[in-house]
């Protein structure tokens, strides 16, 4: 649903509508919690933290296309297991239009750190797992002997 900003009291005539001079496409909160699968609550958090910035027809928030594509950044970094602080910077980043050198080294060092704690958890995972299979063993090898000691009258 798009809206226009219609000026009534201009004596300036309007340009005609060319395909070029379209509205842009605009979403409401429930179309990017529906596209999203995220509740208005957490997109109006995302709000209230800065990630979005719709503006309002009445009391109706009004999301655009920058809006949606940092809204699909930020579900994305919480997906992949980033704080709100690196996922406002990774969304910043994308928003800036200077030399982005600086700013991508700095991401790539996120994402390094953000690599070895995975990589990290990963490893205790490995080690966790390889010990329940010892103890799952060791519970079959008990049970077999306990059900061998029930069965001697």
């Amino acid at each position: 649903m798009g809206y226009i900003d219609v000026n009534v009291n201009s004596t300036a005539p309007f340009p005609p509508m060319t395909s070029s001079a379209r509205p842009a496409k605009t979403y409401t909160i429930t179309e990017l919690a529906r596209e999203f699968d995220a509740t208005p609550r957490a997109i109006r958090f995302y709000e209230d933290l800065g990630l979005l910035e719709p503006t309002r027809a009445g009391r109706n928030r009004v999301y655009s296309q920058r809006d949606r594509t940092r809204l699909k950044l930020t579900l994305r970094g919480k997906r992949l297991g980033f704080s709100l602080q690196e996922i406002a910077q990774l969304v910043t980043m994308y928003d800036t239009e200077s030399d982005t050198a600086p700013q991508l080294e700095a991401f790539l060092g996120v994402l390094a750190a953000h690599r070895r704690q995975l990589e990290g958890q990963l490893e205790d995972i490995r080690v966790t797992l390889d010990e329940l299979t010892l103890h799952e063993g060791r519970c079959r090898q008990l049970l077999v002997a306990a059900n061998q000691g029930r069965k001697k009258p």
